[in-house]
């Protein structure tokens, strides 16, 4: 028997029973809107400035941009890696210490990337950043509130995700507006401040409620939490992710030269980038009506087959070009669902005990193909001969995908002898 909680058809935040919705404690109701304080701060600052400020500092430096982007990369793989061990001090002591510790290690590494003097140190700054990012992104985020809010926690999770699609929205023009009269390096200086300011108090102060008890382990869960991570469904479930989340980035990364392959201008292909973006934030509001309404295998299969046919339409339709736009509007629906979905498949399965080390675990793969999508498919897309047969690909990759979801089907649950007299 596979060690898995057997939940199918579980509709999330409508359960019943013994596990109906208690509200978090007092302590934890600042939790919420702390989290997306620091969540929109740290993802503007230490992730979305780095792309508007890449030409400035490529100009200045003399690096070139696959350089300065390499360093960029290897601060998501190395993000990937820390999350695991992460993971299990979330676990076990709570999101607390973790984050606030990441959120000074950002800081930090913020002021050293802008004052790195060499490419080395420009290269130590982001590894510095990739440690923080595991300890102050999403996935301690998720695991806090996964943990606080227990069978309410899907409507918790959209908050979060709501509040962290602003992050672009509110820090790239910021991050614009600064370089427009500083240099890149006075930028990410002020930056910095602003990340220390905001996100070191509210981890430190928001986060102080009791952490609850991991819940007791099921009579059906046998071994160790260890061999959840080596299950089939596990195991097949973290490769669908993976796949879908290289299609993912993918496309985001690969819309733009797209839609200027097809005739339209850069701004009209930016427009389409960010009406994209606006669709995600729609998909991440209707994830809980969704996952009201479907079980669990069924959800994770019809959303990342939904991806791989928005992402083929994309490659195989030529326009007109208001068409192409509600494509990808569509597309980022189905990437707002993606998030969520991925953010709830450790509890909707194995329960949340160990939430913070096996939805780690399973991240880490998706977040090391989320770290090779850019260059691999800007490589492909030459090798294919434009990002229309790219496309193609991709939607392939997604539909291997929704069938390595569909396999990852956990144990049924089976009875329980009674304990002797």
């Amino acid at each position: 028997m596979l060690p898995a909680v057997a939940e199918p058809h579980a509709p999330g935040p409508h359960r019943r029973g013994r596990d109906r919705y208690a509200p978090p404690p007092v302590a934890a109701r600042a939790v919420l809107p702390a989290l997306c304080a620091t969540q929109i701060t740290g993802w503007g600052i230490v992730y979305y400035a780095f792309p508007v400020l890449l030409p400035r500092i490529t100009a200045d430096t003399g690096w070139s941009s696959g350089t300065a982007t390499a360093a960029f990369s290897l601060a998501l793989l190395i993000s990937a890696a820390v999350g695991i061990p992460v993971g299990r001090v979330l676990d076990r002591h709570g999101p607390r210490a973790v984050m606030t510790g990441g959120s000074v290690l950002a800081t930090v590494a913020v002021l050293t990337v802008a004052a790195a003097p060499s490419l080395p140190l420009f290269f130590a700054g982001w590894m510095l950043a990739g440690a923080a990012m595991a300890a102050t992104f999403y996935q301690p985020a998720f695991a806090a509130v996964t943990r606080w809010w227990g069978p309410d926690r899907v409507r918790a999770l959209t908050v979060i995700t709501l509040a962290g699609g602003l992050a672009s929205t509110l820090f790239a023009p910021l991050t614009t507006a600064l370089a427009a009269h500083l240099s890149w390096r006075s930028t990410y200086a002020i930056l910095a401040v602003i990340l220390a300011a905001v996100t070191i108090p509210a981890h430190a102060l928001a986060l102080r409620a009791p952490w609850p008890p991991a819940p007791a382990v099921p009579a059906q869960q046998t071994g160790r939490n260890g061999s959840v991570a080596r299950s089939r469904p596990f195991v097949l479930l973290a490769t669908a992710f993976t796949l879908s989340g290289f299609a993912v980035y993918a496309v985001v990364i690969g819309i733009v030269p797209l839609m200027t392959e097809r005739g339209a201008s850069t701004t009209a292909a930016a427009w389409a980038l960010g009406l994209g973006g606006a669709g995600q934030t729609l998909g991440r509001a209707l994830y809980a009506a969704l996952a009201g309404r479907t079980g669990v295998t069924t959800r994770t299969v019809t959303l990342i087959a939904a991806g791989g046919a928005t992402t083929g339409a994309l490659g195989l339709v030529p326009g007109p070009f208001p068409l192409l736009i509600v494509l990808a509007v569509a597309a980022g629906m189905v990437r707002g669902n993606l998030t969520l979905l991925q953010a709830t498949a450790v509890a909707d399965r194995w329960g949340t005990g160990s939430y913070g080390r096996l939805s780690a675990l399973l991240a880490a793969p998706a977040t090391v193909a989320a770290a090779l999508a850019p260059w691999a498919g800007a490589s492909l897309a030459a090798a294919l001969g434009g990002h229309a047969a790219l496309f193609v690909l991709l939607a392939g990759a997604s539909a291997a995908a929704a069938l390595l979801a569909a396999a990852a089907v956990t144990s049924r649950r089976r009875p329980v002898p009674a304990p002797a007299a």
